[in-house]
């Protein structure tokens, strides 16, 4: 049982076992398991009709790829959070998931508390890594900024602003930086609320990966 609102689950595995698995040990920790699916277009499909808040989605689905569902869901959902849940650790793998609209990436190696407080926290539209995995990601949003850009020139925010959007990138919820900065939850949230306008970007993944994108996440 929890006092907090129900969180609701869609859970993405060709393996019967571990997606019957994953599936009741979320629904033990109170969450909503709303479906499970075997493959992409089923995925997909399903995704559509329960509109969860987070799809836990493996990437080897036998003959169809997580990565096209991924993009699919989060294209066509853009309130549904996609959480990789994947035994593979390969950077590739991780880039593409990212790229495709994952918030996050987690392997299965990982426990079951570390599982229930990711799948929170991507609710909550924080990126949510394996540890070693996020250096990666950044590395590679780096590497894409240092590319030529002859785009116009950002908005610009305050300096309060850049301080909760440099914190957002790596990686802290809204309570950790209101305790950080000395600010009150409410504060962080309308800082992180204005500066999304003024972005033109849609939730906390899109934030902190233009963070990166100009270099915030290092300062």
């Amino acid at each position: 049982m929890t006092d907090a609102p129900q969180i609701s689950v869609m859970v993405v595995d060709d393996h019967p076992m571990w997606r019957d698995g994953v599936a009741r040990d979320l629904a033990e920790h109170g969450f909503d398991v709303r479906a499970t699916a075997p493959d992409a277009p089923a995925a997909v499909r399903i995704a559509r009709t329960v509109a969860p808040d987070v799809v836990l989605m493996d990437l080897n689905l036998g003959e169809t790829s997580g990565v096209d569902a991924t993009r699919e869901i989060t294209s066509e959902l853009p309130s549904t959070k996609v959480l990789v849940l994947s035994a593979s650790g390969e950077h590739s793998d991780v880039l593409e998931a990212v790229k495709a609209g994952a918030s996050g990436y987690l392997v299965k190696s990982a426990s079951a508390s570390e599982l229930v407080d990711a799948v929170k926290r991507t609710a909550a539209g924080d990126p949510v890594f394996t540890a070693g995995l996020a250096g990666l990601v950044l590395g590679e949003y780096r590497r894409m900024a240092d590319a030529p850009d002859d785009g116009p020139a950002p908005p610009r925010l305050t300096e309060r602003e850049t301080d909760v959007l440099r914190l957002v990138a790596k990686g802290m919820t809204a309570r950790q930086i209101a305790e950080k900065l000395v600010l009150s939850h409410r504060t962080v949230e309308n800082h992180v609320q204005s500066t999304l306008r003024k972005l033109q970007l849609h939730n906390r993944v899109e934030l902190a990966r233009y963070a990166i994108e100009h270099g915030l996440d290092a300062e």
